[in-house]
């Protein structure tokens, strides 16, 4: 932005080379690109990001169920345990419990019941799948909608970050070549430059 307000305040000026217009016109074009593209680019991977999450939401909710299950015994600790679908970052403890499975058969097995111990004989509910197997919590709707706005933001950070690189490449090129043609003309001067005789 400084480059472009810089060349128009000195757009008269005896001095400003043809280099210098194009440098302004190419941050022109990038700062163009951030403030039209960038975020564009953001709302569209924020909004396919959700749409995704939120059908996996709506699997997750037919496919998974919630049935009452009884404590056998407790587990060893499970620590921390952050759940990336559902959100929970919670330290929580695993007990041994055993429940009914769909077709009536019993199961038992190690599930989390978040950060109260249990003890053996206590009612929990447990997470399962459509085969009675354990399985994580669904995840929800606010926690889709988070991912979806983060995934907006990385977007947009990543496409402003590519169009600030593309432009400090094309800038770089662009003073190489312009050091180059200065190397060239001082190399053709350079030889008679302050002898006597030479109208230097």
């Amino acid at each position: 932005m400084r480059t472009v307000l810089g060349v128009w305040r000195w757009r008269h000026n005896p001095l400003r080379r043809a280099t210098d217009r194009h440098e302004a016109w190419l941050a022109l074009v990038a700062l163009l690109l951030m403030v039209c593209v960038a975020p564009v680019a953001a709302w569209r991977a924020g909004a396919a990001t959700d749409a995704v999450l939120l059908d996996a939401v709506r699997a997750q909710r037919l496919h998974r169920h919630l049935v009452p299950g009884v404590v056998v015994s407790r587990a060893r600790p499970a620590g921390f345990a952050g759940d990336p679908e559902a959100g929970a970052t919670a330290v929580t403890s695993t007990v041994v419990a055993r429940w009914k499975t769909p077709d009536g058969s019993t199961r038992t097995g190690t599930v989390p019941t978040g950060s109260a111990p249990r003890t053996p004989g206590s009612r929990i509910a447990v997470w399962t799948d459509d085969r009675g197997a354990p399985a994580v919590r669904p995840m929800d709707a606010p926690t889709a909608h988070t991912h979806a706005v983060l995934a907006g933001l990385g977007a947009l950070l990543l496409t402003a970050g590519g169009v600030e690189a593309g432009r400090r490449l094309l800038l770089r090129g662009m003073v190489r070549r312009r050091h180059e043609r200065l190397d060239r003309a001082w190399a053709s001067v350079g030889p008679d430059w302050g002898r006597a005789g030479t109208g230097c």
